[in-house]
């Protein structure tokens, strides 16, 4: 039986991503929990280049980069796909995707105002452009790759704004997504492992507090 692991920290996005993904497709797999702060040297073995989480271990080979592995675990594990069949709505869906990563990344280290901007032009992008006709989920009424891409929008963007005090999501604005949200955390596998909002705020708030510490110093 192949062996699989997943080297992750409980506070990332995209660890998330890998973990519904393998969950989704019924694959038992082994955690390691990883000190950001203090990499082991199997991580570093595994992603000499990034140095990041996630990294999927799979009978020894690892799989860096959280998009990355999501296709290979639908190509590896076929059972539940989490892209569509027909190549169009294959490419589709692959397009948002890539937008998801884009946004995300430059929300990464960014000023408040320029990360405000990202998140606003990815929430009208969701809303007036990807769950449009009444879509429960992004490829229709089954969860898939592209959900889990804009996971973030769901989860940790409400703790974001909780620990930098701003306000970026308003449901009345958005109200597709609003429903995809709810639709989306009702999912048993994503409901069933979700980190706790209170502990993210929480761990936001010190990393802003060291931020504004280090820049009076």
């Amino acid at each position: 039986m192949a062996v699989v692991k997943l080297f992750g920290a409980w506070l990332s996005p995209y660890v998330f991503r890998v973990i519904w993904a393998l969950k989704l497709k019924g694959i038992p797999y082994e955690y390691i929990e990883e000190d950001l702060s203090n990499k082991s040297p199997l991580l570093l073995q595994y992603n000499p280049i990034h140095k990041k989480v996630p990294v999927l271990v799979h009978d020894g080979k690892p799989i860096c980069e959280s998009t990355v592995i999501l296709r290979y675990i639908d190509e590896i594990w076929p059972q539940n796909p989490l892209l569509p069949a027909d190549p169009y709505d294959r490419a589709v869906a692959l397009f948002w995707i890539k937008f998801a990563d884009d946004k995300l990344y430059r929300t990464e280290g960014e000023e408040q105002q320029a990360v405000v901007k990202e998140w606003l032009e990815m929430l009208e992008a969701m809303e007036e452009h990807v769950l449009i006709g009444g879509k429960k989920f992004f490829g229709g009424d089954e969860i898939n790759m592209v959900d889990i891409a804009f996971c973030m929008v769901a989860h940790w963007l409400g703790a974001i704004e909780d620990a930098a005090g701003l306000k970026v999501f308003e449901p009345h604005k958005f109200p597709r997504v609003s429903s995809w949200i709810q639709n989306f955390k009702s999912v048993p596998v994503i409901k069933d492992n979700l980190p706790d909002t209170d502990k993210i705020v929480a761990h936001l708030k010190r990393l802003k507090e060291m931020l504004l510490t280090s820049k009076l110093n």
